[in-house]
């Protein structure tokens, strides 16, 4: 499968990661935002479709985008405007609870949007790609990428603080997922969603729109739905520093393993694992020099 590179739709945010209730860094995130860098990373081309502020914020999250092999060309940077800002608490577990400082009604996407081809893969989700604000845009965009014969993946990660949103955005959600050759979801959002609990149940209801599922939860095993059936991948139990990327590195390493030729399931969930573990090891969002040496050696 060859691809031209992969383009990433979401919010970008300056993380400040807190533990025992004391700041210990401070990094450029955003779920997609985190997927793409690590992709960047890794050497693969890449571009990253969102907004930030005109600020310094703003100008610390564009470097960091050009300083990791990702374009900002596609940056619309809003002058007179702050950047979003997220602070992550790291509990016993270091597991993350978040307060989020942004107005997601200030959000606008008015800026250059790119030409997308038939090779390019696309990343998207979070509240970023159903913000009834910028649907017109991220809808327009999603909807050129499937009509170009683009490979969209869709990761839902929706928050628990936009539940009283979902009688205005679920019709967004049903587009997502209907114009995605893979949904990505956890237990818990489709809880959430659906207030459902059970695998079967969950892929029930996403099957009619898309064939491949992939339900993570957690530390616990992962599920991959297709109309062939259910695999089922146990997660290897590792001593964790920060969880903040798991998710959005295991999309990420996903994602790459497809780029490097592996169609079985069972390859691109150990890549995903293997990138998703690498990032839990230390305080930041993206995998590591060591992963990303590894990575080029191997080639």
């Amino acid at each position: 499968m060859t691809m031209n590179r992969v383009i990433g739709i979401g919010e970008t945010v300056l993380d400040i990661l807190f533990k025992d209730d004391q700041p210990q860094k401070a990094v450029p995130g955003g779920s997609t935002f985190n997927s793409i860098v690590s992709i960047g990373r890794a050497g693969v081309p890449c571009c990253m479709v969102t907004e930030v502020g005109g600020d310094h914020v703003g100008d610390i999250i564009c470097n960091y985008l050009k300083d990791n092999g990702v374009s900002s060309e596609y940056v619309c940077r809003h002058e007179n405007v702050k950047s979003h800002i997220s602070l992550a608490f790291l509990d016993e577990h270091n597991d993350a609870q978040y307060v989020f400082y942004k107005d997601h009604a200030s959000v606008s996407l008015d800026g250059k949007l790119p030409e997308i081809n038939e090779d390019d893969v696309i990343l998207f989700g979070s509240f970023f790609a159903i913000n009834p604000v910028i649907r017109p845009v991220v809808g327009g965009l999603l909807r050129a990428a499937r009509e170009a014969g683009a490979w969209l993946y869709y990761d839902v990660n929706f928050r628990k603080n936009h539940i009283a949103d979902l009688p205005d955005v679920m019709p967004n959600i049903v587009e997502n997922m209907r114009l995605a050759d893979v949904v990505r979801g956890s237990m818990e959002d489709f809880d959430y969603l659906y207030g459902l609990h059970d695998g079967n149940d969950i892929y029930n209801k996403v099957s009619r729109l898309c064939n491949t599922l992939i339900l993570t939860d957690g530390a616990r095993a992962i599920h991959v739905y297709t109309p062939e059936g259910c695999e089922t991948y146990p997660v290897q139990a590792i001593e964790t520093v920060s969880t903040v990327g798991a998710g959005d590195n295991f999309n990420a390493g996903y994602i790459y393993a497809l780029l490097q030729g592996q169609y079985s399931q069972a390859k691109r969930i150990e890549m995903a694992q293997c990138w998703s573990q690498d990032v839990c090891q230390q305080i930041g969002n993206n995998i590591s020099d060591k992963l990303v040496a590894t990575l080029k050696n191997s080639q």
